[in-house]
């Protein structure tokens, strides 16, 4: 047996029926649908039994919470290493030879 398509408001991520134009929780208007697993867009007809490009069924993961979902990006995000000292004293060192070089040639 097949899965009968839910449809979710991309604004808000609640689930409304594939009838609505207008998302009941946050007003958002609907003009096409769009697939979750290969974005296509298409009207509501087309998807009657699914996404007709590659099928997709199922319903979204749950809407978390803003703070988990603060967790998760920061738990995915990798930190890098700062630069070693010696690579900003390099820089600075450049900077001011750049700034003698240009006041060298202005005034002489």
């Amino acid at each position: 047996m097949k899965k009968k398509p839910r449809f979710y408001c991309d604004h808000c991520g609640y689930e409304v029926g594939s009838e609505v134009k207008l998302c009941p929780y946050c007003g958002r208007h609907f003009a096409s649908i769009r697939c979750p697993a290969c974005t296509y867009s298409g009207p509501d007809k087309m998807f009657q039994n699914g996404c007709p490009m590659c099928g997709y069924s199922a319903p979204p993961p749950p809407k978390t919470k803003t703070k988990q979902m603060k967790k998760k990006r920061s738990d995915n995000y990798q930190r890098t290493q700062p630069l070693p000292f010696w690579s900003y004293a390099a820089v600075v060192f450049f900077l001011l030879l750049v700034i003698m070089a240009l006041s060298w040639l202005i005034t002489g």
